[in-house]
């Protein structure tokens, strides 16, 4: 059995659609053993990064903030995240957690 990438139901191996919320399937995916330190640690860079930038201007809050919620709900869901949200994340959120999300493999 495999898991779907968007909701984390159990669907059948050769599925490609998931017959519980009908999003595409991106292959084998168990969320018990998707759980990574480079992951959890960009989380926390992630969120640092939203911090530090309220201390600087209020401006930034609102590309950092979203970028957050985005990077926390695609690990919650299991869902890959593109190579370009990594590089904005670096860019414009915290230079550590952009690198770490580059450097893991979420496929």
């Amino acid at each position: 059995m495999k898991y779907c990438s968007h909701c984390g139901a159990q669907i059948e191996d050769e599925a490609v659609i998931c017959i519980h919320c009908g999003c595409a399937v991106f292959g084998k995916i168990n969320p018990k053993n998707n759980s990574s330190t480079l992951k959890t640690v960009a989380k926390i860079f992630m969120l640092l990064g939203c911090i530090a930038s309220a201390f600087l201007w209020l401006v930034p809050l609102c590309w950092t903030i979203p970028m957050t919620v985005k990077y926390w709900r695609d690990v919650a869901y299991h869902r890959p995240t593109s190579v370009a949200f990594k590089v904005c994340s670096l860019f414009f959120v915290n230079v550590i957690a952009g690198i770490l999300m580059l450097c893991d493999n979420d496929e």
